[in-house]
Parts: structure tokens; sequence; C-alpha cells
């Protein structure tokens, strides 16, 4: 019974997730509620639930707290729920929250002290081809440094300094978001999805970018080339756009330059950090912070003569972070650990392993529901229904070879970065970069369905046949 009253809070609240725009409630709110009342639920239900799901686990945490033993078992139930599960999924989540923090903390201190303007400025071609082919290939590798909505947002406003006729500019910018989400996911820091994959150690840097950077590539060149057939001419001459329109009139040009790079090198050092010293990725990205930090008060102790309150310091810029994705993580991360303590992913996995049983249809499924569903909570399911198997676990599965398919760096979790991050193209509202473009441009839901979905899905499907063809080779 409570299981299926937790199954059913989940789907509703997933509901009312879907249909923010509908309900006018903010998603992070609906998270915040539903992982509340998942744990609530749960902790009610465990007494009946932990011998069959946790027994292992709850008999090993009793013999480290001998203290509990005299209780009753219900009590040492909800001591256990409260003690331990609930901490430990916390600090997994807090893992990929700090991350998400440092990083989004970074890109917004490049982006207030005019750092990008340095790449888009120098794009002024008329030609409208060789111009998509241009946006998409800065947009894919610049989404794989940075976050693919941070990108969108980049590329989508210089599109609006270089095209008038908005038919065009949607164009250009449905290929924007294929090309972010599609970058976002052959690198460990390009999208929240690969993060937490990365985080969690179900992928490392380099084999994840050798296995996907293929396949992207792939997803990308397809529906360019099927857009560029729709666009004809020559663009008149684009407006010239002012290197220093988005920089602050106190910080000099090379001062914007330093800080660019010294924020690109250090994002990219984040998974060098991690092969070195094998501590958290999160270690990496707030070290890297705590560097911009102290290189910009630096540069800040030079310029006396400027008010204080418009100084672009990180203790201001903290205050833009966008902290309810970051709750609406927390909501959807702590959410799915609830159903997994439950039980009810393995449940779920255990009937895909036996009525599917195909990793590639498995994968294909997941990022198919991706342009309807975030693809957060459809990784952090994943991640909990698919536990990283132990070399005995196999020697003793029915199908082992199957069943490597789930180890670390294994086929099952590169496919899943690509399918989660690449699926969401399909429809506008499959993504976060998809939304914000909606947003910008008033991109009409079912113009995209009927003039983008189609090419976004053949690109989709290429890139796994791809992959595939990598894998038997």
């Amino acid at each position: 019974m409570m299981v299926s009253l937790m199954i059913l809070v989940f789907v509703l609240g997933y509901v009312f997730i879907a249909v923010e725009h509908k309900v006018k409630v903010d998603k992070s709110a609906t998270a915040l509620v539903m992982c509340g009342a998942l744990w609530v639920i749960y902790i009610f239900a465990a007494p009946g639930l932990i011998s069959s799901v946790s027994e292992e686990s709850f008999s090993l945490w009793l013999e480290a707290n001998p203290r509990y033993s005299s209780l009753p078992y219900a009590e040492q139930c909800v001591r256990f729920v409260a003690d331990s599960q609930v901490l430990e999924h916390l600090g997994d989540t807090c893992e990929v929250l700090f991350f998400l923090i440092g990083a989004m903390t970074i890109v917004d201190l490049i982006d207030f002290h005019g750092g990008f303007s340095f790449i888009t400025s120098r794009i002024t071609t008329r030609n409208k081809h060789k111009l998509l082919w241009v946006l998409a290939a800065i947009t894919f590798f610049m989404s794989a440094l940075l976050d693919n909505m941070t990108t969108t947002i980049i590329m989508v406003m210089l599109l609006r300094k270089l095209i008038c006729n908005y038919k065009e500019r949607w164009v250009f910018a449905s290929v924007i978001v294929i090309a972010a989400n599609s970058g976002g996911a052959w690198s460990p820091i390009g999208d929240v999805t690969t993060i937490m994959l990365w985080v969690g150690g179900n992928v490392s840097a380099t084999p994840l970018v050798k296995s996907l950077l293929l396949p992207c590539i792939i997803s990308v060149v397809i529906p360019v080339l099927v857009a560029s057939r729709i666009l004809r001419g020559i663009l008149r001459a684009p407006d010239y756009v002012d290197m220093d329109s988005n920089r602050p009139k106190f910080i000099s040009r090379n001062e914007s330059l330093h800080i660019l790079l010294l924020g690109i090198l250090l994002l990219l050092l984040v998974p060098v950090f991690k092969s070195v010293t094998h501590l958290p990725p999160y270690l990496g990205v707030t070290t890297a912070l705590g560097i911009m930090w102290v290189y910009t008060e630096l540069m800040y102790r030079q310029k006396r003569d400027i008010e204080e309150s418009i100084k672009c310091r990180v203790s201001k810029v903290l205050k833009h972070i966008d902290m309810p994705t970051i709750l609406f993580f927390l909501g959807i991360l702590m959410s799915v650990a609830a159903l997994q303590s439950a039980g009810i992913l393995s449940s779920f996995s255990s009937f895909l392993n036996q009525k599917v049983h195909n990793i590639y249809a498995i994968n294909t499924m997941i990022g198919l529901l991706s342009s309807v569903v975030d693809n957060v909570p459809l990784v952090a399911g994943a991640m909990g229904m698919y536990p990283l198997p132990d070399p005995a676990a196999i020697e003793g599965a029915a199908d082992p070879t199957y069943l490597q398919a789930f180890m670390a760096d294994g086929p099952f979790w590169h496919l899943l970065a690509y399918c989660a991050g690449v699926g969401g193209s399909l429809l506008i509202i499959g993504s976060a970069a998809g939304v914000v473009a909606m947003g910008l441009e008033k991109i009409n839901f079912m113009w995209y369905f009927r003039n983008i979905s189609l090419m976004a899905l053949t690109g989709y499907l290429a890139g796994i046949g791809v992959y595939m063809v990598q894998q038997w080779l």
C-alpha cells in the first residue's frame, strides 16, 4: 500500500513539474514538496520494507551502532532511515549540487566580466549556410565546457544582432539547442546528467569523451545538413558586435580576456584533478572557484577608485546563482533516493531486465522519454536502478555479458549520457536549452515539432547507430 502511495506521489509530482507553465507553480517548489512527502511515507513504511530491501546494510548499521540494539524493531528502522539512509543519499546529492554551484559561479564570473564577447564578436559571416555551421560548431564545443543553458543564452543573444527575420532566427536557435544538448553529452562537465554520472563514478572523463564524441558530432551534423536546406541566400550586413558592450567599463580588455582564459583552463583541469588525486570532482571545482576568487580580489585591489557596489566580486556573483534550479535538483535527486531506498527502482530494473534485456533499447527509450520528462530524474533513476556490479556478482549472474555493460565506464552508462542529453532536443520543452530558447525567441511548440523534431530524431538515432557500430568494432 505504502509503495503504491510513493509511486502515486512521484507520478503526480512529475505531472505538476511537466505542466509548470499551466499550474503557475515553480517546479522547484513541487520537487521539494514531493521529496518531503516521499521520505515521510517511506519512514512510516520502513519496518515493513527494510527486511526485504536493505536487510544486509541494516544489519551492518546495527553492528556499528549497538546502542540501538535494545530498541523495538520499528524504532530501529526509523533510526536507520533517519541516521543512515537519508544522510548517505544527501551526501551523494550534495556532491552534485556543490559541483554545479562552483561551475555556475565560474561561468557567471566570466560572463559578468564580458569574457564571452571575445568568442561571439568574431562571427561576422553573411552566408546563411556558413553561419549555421559556425554557430553549431561554436555551440557544440562551448557547451562541453559550460552548461548548455548558459551556452544557449549567449548564442541566442548573438543571433538577435545578426538576423532580423524571426522565422530564420527560429531555425538558427533550434540548431543551437540541438548543438548545445549534443555538446554537453560527451563532456564530463558539459551537462548536469554527465556531471551526475561522472561524480557518481559511473563514467570516467577520457573513456566518455572517446566513446561519445563521434556519435554526438553525428547527432549535430545531420540536423545542420537538413536545416541548411531550409535557409537560402545571404544575410544583410550584420550589425557590428561591440566587443566592449557586455564588459563593465572599469574592466580592461586584457583583464576580461585573462578571466576568460583562467576560467576555461580551471574548468578543463577539473577532470585532471580527479584523475590525479582521486578526490571527488566537487573539490576540484570548488578549488578552481577559490583560485578565481583570489584572482579577482587581487584585480579589484588595484581599482580603489571604483565604487564598491558596481564591482563584480565573487561574493556579488554568488547572489545571482540560479538557486531555484539548485533546489530543484535537490528535490528531484532526493525524491529518487527515496524510491531507491524503498526498493521501487530495483523492482523496475528487474522488470526491464526480464522484459527488454537490451541496453540499447532501454537507453533509446530513456532518451525518447527525456524529450518530455526532465533528464535529471531519469538519469538519477537509472543510477538507482542499476548499481555498479562487483566482479563476484558478474561471475554469478545468469547473463554475465549483459551485467558487464553496467560496470563503471560500461556501454550502458556512456549510452545513457548520450541518450539523456541528446534526446532532450526532440521537443523544444525537452531540455533547459530548449526552454531558454523558447522563452527568449518565443518559439512556437508546434512549429518546432513540425520543422525541427524529425531532423533532431534522425540525428539522435544516427548517433546511437554510430555508437553501436563503435562497440561492435
